[in-house]
């Protein structure tokens, strides 16, 4: 009992705070940002990140288009003149419309400034989402509802509304539960890396020949590490933050430490024994 509830107690509170971590991104995730002015006859924009591809600096933005009032027929699944949307520069391209013919979604590119991937964990990217609306040749009001659905990134949000268009500054960084990861993942890396050090200090320093087992494990460490970076989420590139304060520095840690305990195992095994041979007892 002295050493059960202890774990129990631990336990609870890591799902306690494991709940609480998932509850917070949940709400972030269906959050829905609201930009821009609210009369009768306006065109409203949903615009939903869907993902974002921090080594392309670009994101994946999938709108749909309703308009409003007398702005739209059969109750706002066609325009009633031809619509189109400007975007704001960082968009690749303006969005159009047929008159009377049912809206479908579209999926947009937009490039992201700022940030390197190689700061993977700690990388964060800006950019800017607006729309303008032109039923026709006259420009209508334009209502914004901006989401993130992309769990990889977390989105803060600064509005920029005005009378007929809509706009938000983007700033994108990595979700709680990314940094979280990749922080255990490096202190994981280190741990293991310490473990095989003192594994190597403990063979070499009782002159050992080469003890197979322990060779084993060192080397196994040695390629488990790279399969366990390589699930590091967001597939982040070689060199980044992850890599060069963890990843590397644990590799060449356990791979000096097999060479070491190789090189004293064979020179144990190769040294001649001096040791005195035991005399024979006298015979009878």
């Amino acid at each position: 009992m002295p050493v059960l509830l202890p774990i129990a107690v631990l336990i609870v509170v890591a799902v306690g705070v494991g709940s609480w971590l998932q509850f917070t991104e949940r709400q972030a995730v269906d959050a829905v940002h609201t930009v821009g002015p609210s009369a009768a006859d306006r065109v409203d924009v949903e615009a939903a990140v869907q993902s974002v591809d921090a080594t392309a600096r670009e994101l994946v933005l999938r709108v749909w288009v309703t308009p409003r009032g007398t702005l739209g027929e059969a109750e706002g699944s066609a325009p009633v003149a031809d619509l189109t949307l400007r975007t704001s520069g960082a968009t690749l391209g303006d969005l159009t419309f047929k008159a009377h013919e049912r809206l479908e979604t579209r999926d947009v590119q937009v490039a992201l400034t700022g940030g390197s991937i190689s700061d993977y964990p700690f990388d964060s990217y800006a950019t800017a989402i607006g729309f303008q609306a032109y039923l026709g040749n006259k420009q209508v009001p334009v209502r914004l509802l901006f989401s993130n659905k992309d769990t990889l990134f977390s989105a803060s949000v600064k509005p920029a509304p005005s009378r007929q268009s809509a706009a938000v500054a983007l700033t994108l960084s990595r979700s709680g539960s990314v940094l979280v990861f990749a922080v255990f993942m490096m202190v994981v890396m280190w741990a293991l890396a310490a473990s095989v050090l003192l594994g190597a200090w403990y063979l070499t320093t009782r002159v050992e020949e080469l003890v197979w087992p322990a060779l084993a494990w060192m080397a196994a460490t040695l390629f488990a590490l790279s399969a366990f970076r390589n699930t590091a989420p967001g597939t982040p590139p070689i060199g980044c933050v992850l890599d060069w304060f963890a990843f590397l520095w644990a590799e060449t840690v356990i791979a000096l430490c097999l060479i070491t305990v190789v090189i004293t195992g064979v020179r144990s095994a190769l040294r001649p024994d001096d040791a005195p041979q035991p005399a024979h007892p006298p015979p009878g």
